[in-house]
């Protein structure tokens, strides 16, 4: 790579384009949430089984995570930006796609190749964070600024539904992506850095892909299924040859001289245990977040849109402390602010362990306030703590890691925490007399069953049964807040021993060519002159 004297400080043109990398995160965040509310709509339109409305809303979700790490270590190959664009052209075009599908198995693709094209997104955007943002002061916040977008997008899902669905038809829901992938085609080439690395030149290894896929996809399946039917041979099974696979993969990866992924990066203390954090805090997020829509919407009757706004509060608190934890870090060492995050949520799930059925938003709301700011803190560290100890020249494997490790955290809590709640659910759940057997079993499954039964029952009977649902439901949320201290605080405990002595996020990138300046072309990273990538897959 040449290089020339460069300020290591971002100037107004990366912030600018900071602003750019926000929106496909802000709008990967927005697809999923938006789906749910779209999909009875669109089931009845398009007349989709059951079977494939399973598909329709997992295809996205199975594709992103199997191909994160693919394209990460594509991304450090063929270069980052030309990644982030293709993906932008093809996530416009899946859009369209699926707004106009016919049938379910046209939107079982179009959602395929969303997930495909997501999984080029999402590392694309960390590393050039990474590759924009030198200064370890200056790429915590810009850190924390693309945390807060995927999280914001997350709580405002249902209220931009909502309203779509509310005066359109639920195609709308998928053409948010158009406009944001055309500016982003239109920008990104202007404002985005092209980074690559000349060592990772050639062509990417076949094998290693398909066992990458093999491993991840069985796991997030055997999840998946757990959580909505629970512990079943099929779903273990799965898990483990998953596992499985995963063992191979990574004796590959020690054996190859381009690896798909460099297991290096993640040897040291800092990045392991940060991944660890990652994993397992996404892991009780995902489960209480669920539990927590649900009784928005179950136990307070809220709508979809009603309840997306509730959240905001949280969603805004959380962007808030976000925002503060690079100053925060600035004066004290990051493991001691990620721990006074985890212990601050640890108070929050505390609080949720009081909510009662009646009027319980009073409680739940100030409590997920104060969880969600502990888990602003602490989360832009913990990405900084993973991208900043990567070499340039490998950002793009470790943010497909840290992504990775958060989607499988949140289909672990989903599956493990989501369990739980079903399972006190259950047990607490008691039927009233006179419910014909069919419809008692839909009710005992859970809390929409009965919601779906209640009204199909004599008006007193209904009455009685949502109300005991309602407290059996409350009683799993609170018992899941319950061990949800517990992790925090052990997390808490796990953070202030293994990143005890880290001071800073990590050592500034060494000195680039300022993508900013304009330069002549012979000047210009070497990137735009090395030779073509062959990628085989």
């Amino acid at each position: 790579m040449t290089s020339s004297s460069a300020p290591l400080r971002a100037t107004r043109r990366e912030w600018t384009g900071l602003a750019v990398l926000a929106l496909p995160t802000l709008l990967l965040a927005l697809d999923t949430s938006v789906l749910y509310l779209a999909l009875p709509q669109l089931a009845a339109d398009l007349g989709a089984s059951g079977t494939q409305q399973l598909w329709i809303t997992d295809i996205y979700g199975f594709l992103l995570a199997g191909f994160l790490v693919t394209m990460g270590a594509l991304g450090d190959r063929i270069g980052r930006r030309r990644l982030l664009l293709i993906g932008a052209v093809l996530f416009g075009a899946a859009s369209i796609l699926a707004a106009c599908s016919g049938s379910p198995e046209t939107l079982i693709i179009a959602r395929a190749v969303l997930g495909i094209a997501g999984a080029t997104l999402m590392p694309s955007t960390l590393a050039l964070i990474t590759n924009m943002f030198r200064d370890p002061r200056q790429r915590t916040t810009a850190l924390a600024v693309w945390v807060s977008c995927f999280m914001g997008g997350v709580a405002v899902g249902p209220v931009v539904g909502g309203a779509l669905l509310e005066n359109f038809w639920w195609g709308s829901a998928f053409l948010l992506g158009v406009p944001v992938m055309l500016l982003l085609v239109v920008v990104g080439p202007l404002l985005l850095p092209e980074y690559r690395d000349p060592a990772q030149a050639g062509p990417l290894d076949p094998l290693s892909v398909a066992l990458s896929l093999a491993a991840i996809l069985p796991v997030v399946h055997g999840l998946k299924d757990l959580a909505a039917n629970g512990l079943r041979p099929e779903a273990a099974v799965a898990i483990v040859a998953g596992l499985a696979l995963g063992a191979v993969f990574v004796r590959r990866q020690r054996v190859l001289a381009a690896p798909l992924l460099d297991l290096r990066l993640f040897a040291g203390r800092q990045v392991s245990a940060a991944l660890t954090l990652g994993l397992l805090s996404g892991a009780v997020m995902g489960g209480v977040w669920l539990l927590i829509n649900l009784y928005l919407q179950t136990v307070a009757e809220l709508s979809p849109l009603h309840a997306g706004l509730w959240q905001l509060p949280a969603v805004l608190g959380m962007v808030v402390a976000g925002n503060l934890a690079p100053r925060l870090s600035r004066r004290f060492r990051p493991g001691a602010v990620i721990t006074a995050g985890m212990a601050l949520s640890a108070v929050g799930f505390a609080v949720l362990t009081q909510t009662p059925t009646a009027d319980g938003l009073a409680v739940l709301i100030p409590a997920f306030v104060v969880i969600m700011i502990g888990v602003g803190v602490g989360l832009p560290l913990v990405q900084d703590l993973i991208i900043g100890a990567a070499p340039p020249e490998r950002a793009g494997s470790a943010s497909a890691m840290s992504e990775t490790s958060g989607e499988l955290g949140v289909a672990l809590g989903v599956a493990a925490l989501g369990s739980v709640g079903t399972a006190i659910y259950r047990s607490q759940f008691t039927l009233p007399p006179g419910v014909p057997e069919h419809l008692g079993q839909s009710a005992r499954e859970g809390i929409v069953g009965a919601v779906i039964t209640a009204p199909r029952l004599p008006a007193e009977i209904g009455a009685e049964l949502l109300g005991n649902a309602r407290a059996a439901f409350t009683s799993g949320l609170t018992t899941v807040a319950a061990l949800s201290i517990v992790a925090f605080l052990a997390l808490a405990l796990v953070t202030a021993t293994a990143l005890r002595g880290v001071r800073s996020p990590g050592p500034a990138a060494p000195e680039q060519p300022d993508p900013i300046e304009p330069e002549p072309r012979a000047t210009t990273m070497t990137t735009e002159q090395s030779s073509p990538v062959n990628i085989s897959a």
